[in-house]
């Protein structure tokens, strides 16, 4: 669910570095990072490796959508598949680090093409019975993240070969929004964007400022140097190139939203005057039906199509 709204564009290496105190002093806890930026919605996906060996996890995948015909294209989701077989790669999560409601996410096709295991936060089951009622999804509908395959908690941790990757539970944006530090390099999503574009929208249901104040808090208290990662980046005004990489000490220092020690009272009426202002995310209606079935899209009808729901006057 980013704030604003092309191919994916070839793979940038972006050396990161599990644990962040550790990192500088031991290469095997730096994963080596590669993004892939959709210009289609300002998009970043990054596949994560371990130095050490051919385990990696994709994280934030797209799968194409053209809303006026409405079909649906793996383009985006083949480039990650063909840079994955290339290097030899062996993936073993596929990772969302939240509902996304501006793009479709491509983890269930890439499961099928490079195998893995497809997490999110728990909060998922929120997000599953705000939307579920407003899809009018019925009983069928699961509202219990069973579409996934592990529900992640704050605190918990997973393997990447022989990376740990630990959770951060980093709600505001949306209830299910997670941080992914591995390494040194924190996958943040939509939580934080570049220093010179600031945080995320927070006025979509579940969303809050005064949280995603708080959760920032806890992104910032991570080591200065920890690599964060961003979940997409927009093209502010006096900068010609996409950007994805920075640091907790940068964002710190100059995030306009949040750098500079703004207090939370600062940020929250910041953010609430701002989000007023901000119009519905173009994809929203099919990304947050077929995202909060992890990737799924709707069961087809009986003559086998498949069919999207617009509700009116609902968001």
């Amino acid at each position: 669910m980013a704030e604003d709204q092309g191919d994916i564009a070839a793979a940038h290496p972006s050396p990161a570095v599990g644990d962040p105190a550790q990192a500088r002093d031991n290469p095997a806890n730096r994963p080596d990072v590669f993004a892939f930026f959709d210009e289609a919605t300002n998009t970043l996906t990054y596949v994560v490796r371990d130095p050490a060996s051919d385990r990696a996890a994709i994280i934030d995948s797209v799968l194409d959508f053209d809303y006026g015909s409405g079909r649906t294209d793996t383009r985006s989701a083949q480039a990650v598949a063909d840079f994955v077989r290339d290097k030899g790669l062996t993936v073993e999560w596929v990772l969302e680090t939240h509902v996304h409601a501006d793009h479709l996410s491509a983890a269930p096709w890439l499961q099928q093409q490079l195998g893995g295991r497809i997490g999110i936060g728990d909060g998922i089951t929120v997000v599953q019975d705000t939307f579920g009622k407003v899809f009018n999804e019925g009983t069928a509908f699961r509202r219990d993240g069973s579409q996934f395959d592990r529900l992640f908690s704050d605190g918990d941790s997973f393997s990447i070969g022989g990376l740990t990757g630990r959770v951060l539970h980093t709600p505001g944006h949306t209830p299910a929004c997670l941080t992914y530090v591995i390494g040194d390099a924190a996958f943040v999503g939509d939580t934080l964007f570049m220093p010179d574009y600031g945080t995320a929208r927070c006025d979509f249901p579940g969303g809050s400022a005064a949280v995603l104040f708080r959760s920032i808090q806890t992104i910032l208290a991570l080591p200065d140097e920890t690599r964060i990662f961003v979940g997409h980046d927009y093209l502010p005004e006096g900068r010609s190139a996409f950007q994805w990489e920075t640091t907790v000490g940068a964002q710190k220092q100059g995030n306009i939203h949040i750098g500079g020690n703004r207090s939370a009272d600062e940020f929250v009426a910041m953010r609430e005057r701002r989000d007023a202002t901000l119009a519905t995310p173009r994809l929203i209606i099919p990304s947050l039906q077929v995202n909060m079935r992890a990737g799924q899209l709707p069961e087809p009808e009986e003559d086998g199509t498949r069919f999207l729901k617009v509700p009116l006057n609902r968001l």
